[in-house]
């Protein structure tokens, strides 16, 4: 006789899970995934460029698990597979309960637990602020998956929280799954060490294995307004005084003087003041919506296009100002609940086509059909970055490539933006920045990279760059201060007949800007 205490079977005789089933194989490098997570006990994290099939992967990975985690061989009490699914925006939970009706999970066994609706079921899919009130639902479940888990970081005190009870447990199985994460960054510390990455496949070699569509990546450059600028350069002039006098340069290090209060004090809260007024000036400036309602009006006026800025200021402002021109738009931000939000996202493409966003959207949303894009520039984050490309890079129907228009300042912070767009694209997230670069220091590529793409702009409005031979990548190129001179570029073997490469041997900005529009697979591809 035996003894049902002691005796186990597997979950997968009673899970939901159990039942999911694919309307497609999995790909051999989504299948390594799933090994790579079971090989290293049911604990890591998968770092996989957006739209390369992270959720599947996931699901598939909570497939296999239920065949291995053990119960007693009595009926359980609980739920025998208790899958907690973690998200970070309320309109993900729709995506995910879609998803797993669609690959054969019951609708009884699947729960979403935010705001008025608490269905604790089977699956449960909720995110990381209403788990934060219910620690037993982390407790109880047999295995968490973390979606975007790069925002749990050492700094994120209420994330935190919830990835502090997950490993209390030490035989639950846990999933981690972000498109980038900086391995160096110490933010990132504890993610590491948990969930080590078990699995890369990073948004370059999606885009070079067709995995994902090819992104073009337009810079458009815009200037302040003279009041603007005059605006600018005296917060910056404020920001940097501030920063000298206490040799503090970031928001961290400046944020620990505002705990002192008094004099000292009161100069840290009016350096956050002058960054906050300095950002809104930058996501508001005039000629960066004209700009965006130029584009979409007179290139993309009946098609979806997403558009994102850093401030809800900039957004409601474009807003006004698309509607000045007859063009129907609508904003998406977190203060819309799911109903209204669903109402508008179900409506984007025939009552209006240009949907904004601040960062609501910009994280894990599915809408492989966009392929076109507008930023307004000043973000350096480079997850937020990767997370933007990864909205239109999806692969659908008739979709050849993605257009991510970038609206940027020239001559302020918003210059760096496309530098990390560029990053983005080449390095997948992960930089590799030394001291001495090809063609002289880091400072001397990143002006030579502007003034290429100074040159790019100049050819979108007249004919600056003839290209003589395609096989050979040889090209003409015309002197910005000799209309009546043109220099001799071979871009395969990167040499050129200005002087900065005749006399000095440096690789110019003409190389550059001929480098990019021949569109290699592993750097960003720019039109003109």
């Amino acid at each position: 006789m035996h003894d049902s205490h002691t005796e186990e079977v597997t979950l997968a005789q009673f899970s939901a899970i159990s039942k999911l089933k694919f309307p497609f194989h999995l790909k051999g490098h989504q299948l390594e995934a799933v090994d790579a997570w079971i090989s290293n006990g049911l604990r890591g994290s998968i770092i996989y460029s957006s739209g390369t099939g992270k959720t599947e992967i996931a699901f598939e990975c909570a497939r296999r698990a239920a065949d291995i985690i053990s119960v007693p061989s009595s009926p359980p009490s609980d739920y025998p597979m208790a899958i907690l699914i973690l998200v970070p925006r309320i309109v993900l939970i729709a995506q995910y309960l879609k998803r797993l009706l669609n690959y054969g999970i019951p609708d009884d066994k699947i729960g979403v637990y935010f705001g008025e609706r608490k269905e604790i079921r089977e699956i449960t899919i909720s995110t990381y602020q209403s788990v934060t009130y219910n620690p037993d639902l982390i407790r109880r479940s047999k295995m968490i998956i973390f979606d975007e888990v790069h925002l749990v970081s050492d700094t994120s005190r209420v994330l935190r929280k919830v990835f502090d009870i997950a490993v209390e447990d030490s035989s639950k199985a846990l999933l981690g799954l972000t498109a980038t994460i900086d391995e160096q960054d110490p933010r990132y510390n504890t993610i590491i060490t948990v969930l080590p990455p078990v699995k890369k496949y990073m948004l370059k070699e999606a885009i070079k294995e067709g995995r994902l569509t090819k992104p073009v990546v337009i810079p458009m450059q815009v200037r302040f307004t003279d009041e603007e600028q005059e605006l600018y350069d005296t917060y910056s002039t404020k920001i940097r005084n501030i920063s000298s006098r206490f040799k503090r340069y970031d928001a961290t290090s400046m944020s620990l003087l505002l705990r002192k209060g008094g004099f000292v004090g009161g100069l840290a809260r009016a350096w956050f003041l002058n960054v906050r007024k300095r950002r809104v000036l930058l996501s508001c400036a005039e000629n960066k919506i004209s700009g965006a309602v130029n584009l979409i009006a007179k290139k993309h006026p009946s098609q979806k296009i997403m558009i994102f800025s850093e401030t809800l200021d900039s957004i409601n402002l474009l807003k006004t100002s698309l509607e000045g021109e007859g063009i129907q738009s609508m904003v998406i931000d977190s203060t819309i609940n799911s109903i209204k939000r669903q109402k508008i996202l179900s409506s984007w493409g025939k009552d209006f086509h240009a949907l904004l966003s601040v960062h609501t959207l910009e994280i894990g949303y599915d809408v492989p059909e966009v392929g076109i894009e507008i930023i307004l520039a000043t973000t350096s984050n480079m997850n937020q970055v990767i997370q933007r490309i990864g909205r239109v890079v999806r692969v659908y129907q008739g979709k050849r490539r993605a257009l991510i228009y970038v609206v940027y300042i020239s001559e302020t912070r918003d210059d760096r933006t496309l530098q990390i767009f560029r990053e983005a694209i080449k390095f997948g997230g992960r930089t590799s920045v030394t001291d001495e670069v090809e063609g002289g220091t880091e400072e001397e590529e990143k002006r030579r990279i502007k003034q290429a793409y100074n040159i790019l702009e100049v050819n979108s409005y007249e004919p600056v760059i003839v290209e003589t031979d395609r096989e050979q990548k040889l090209y003409l190129l015309r002197s910005s201060k000799d209309k009546n001179l043109y220099y001799e570029i071979n871009a395969e073997a990167k040499t050129c007949t200005c002087q900065d490469f005749s006399i000095r041997g440096l690789k110019c900005k003409h190389i550059t800007a001929t480098e990019i529009i021949t569109s290699r697979l592993d750097v960003p591809h720019f039109m003109s």
